[in-house]
């Protein structure tokens, strides 16, 4: 026996061992089974809007495992507006990440058919902050996943800069980031990604530019809906401080990474991130159909990247900074 341990490992030179917290926990969900694994920490969450969703553990769509998921949102408010409808499946509350930490994810994700072509709100994955009851208004994803008639695009929200003079809105600023600015909202939302049927008219909303938020185009468009399986993996690690840093990839190619400003800070908002998927639209006709496969979760890259996507990161130069773990 080595000097200093014993032979559970309990104590090393006079010390008890302590666990590492739940946030590190490596988290693998195939949905091989009939409900959700315990080693993947997901819950499929009940509430009114999620009323409108269903869940099916099934075998005949699947993506390099025994079994995936299947989730739909049907119609449930007769034409009324401003109502949602989600299918959205959450990390369990005791696994949440610091928000201040890095994290990878990785999942994959088929569009059945059809694929929403309706020009509003539609989205298959979202990272957020907790948001706790003295929050005031309400607070969009700092990473999201979207759809607008039926291409698919990357969105990174922050606070809105009153007063700071950090937006401009100068026409043909490449070297800035397309905005989207919500001042009634108090955030604007920046477009990071898109796929390769992306049209000007898509990205309307986006009329302003900031250098707020960085992106790095690393030469790879978002795969399109109809493309089959989409693979992603993203490093998220929020930073409304401008220290933020996310890292996308969709079938081991890198897309893109985004520094600077990312996520909120505020009165309320709570201490941890966390992701939830599944489809999220706004209230509408006909039913709408994802599946899932392959979840993981990780603070280590190698746990989520496949081969391709970390040889490329390992080999980023020293001016986009180190690899995040």
């Amino acid at each position: 026996m080595r000097p200093g341990s014993n032979a559970t490992g309990g104590e090393t030179n006079g010390r008890r061992a302590t666990a590492p917290p739940a946030w590190q926990a490596t988290l693998v969900d195939g949905f091989e089974g009939s409900n959700f694994s315990p080693a993947g920490g997901l819950y499929y969450r009940e509430n009114v809007e999620q009323s409108a969703g269903s869940v099916e553990f099934q075998r005949e769509v699947t993506h390099g495992s025994a079994g995936a998921l299947k989730l739909s949102v049907r119609p449930i408010w007769n034409g009324k507006r401003h109502r949602s409808e989600r299918a959205e499946v959450w990390e369990r509350t005791a696994l949440r990440v610091p928000y201040d930490r890095a994290v990878w994810y990785g999942f994959s994700v088929r569009f059945a058919d059809p694929i929403p072509q309706d020009d509003h709100r539609h989205l298959i994955a979202q990272w957020k902050r907790e948001i706790g009851p003295g929050a005031h208004g309400d607070y969009s994803p700092f990473l999201a996943l979207r759809l607008v008639r039926g291409r698919l695009f990357a969105t990174v929200e922050t606070t809105f800069p009153v007063g700071q003079g950090s937006v401009s809105v100068a026409a043909g600023a490449s070297c800035l980031t397309p905005v989207w600015l919500r001042p009634e909202k108090r955030q604007m939302r920046a477009l990071v990604a898109t796929d390769p049927h992306w049209e000007p008219y898509d990205g309307r909303l986006f009329d302003a530019c900031t250098d707020r938020i960085a992106v790095v185009d690393r030469g790879n468009g978002l795969p399109a809906p109809h493309s089959g399986w989409i693979d992603f993996a993203v490093m998220t690690r929020p930073g409304p401080d401008g220290s933020g840093h996310i890292e996308l990839f969709a079938n081991d190619r890198w897309i893109a990474t985004i520094r600077g400003h990312v996520g909120h800070a505020g009165r309320g908002l709570g201490a941890r991130q966390y992701f939830k998927f599944g489809p999220y639209r706004s209230a509408a006709g006909g039913r709408w159909t994802l599946y899932y496969d392959n979840f993981r979760r990780s603070t280590r890259c190698e746990d989520v990247l496949g081969p391709a996507g970390l040889a490329a990161l390992r080999a980023a130069t020293t001016a986009d900074g180190p690899p995040s773990h």
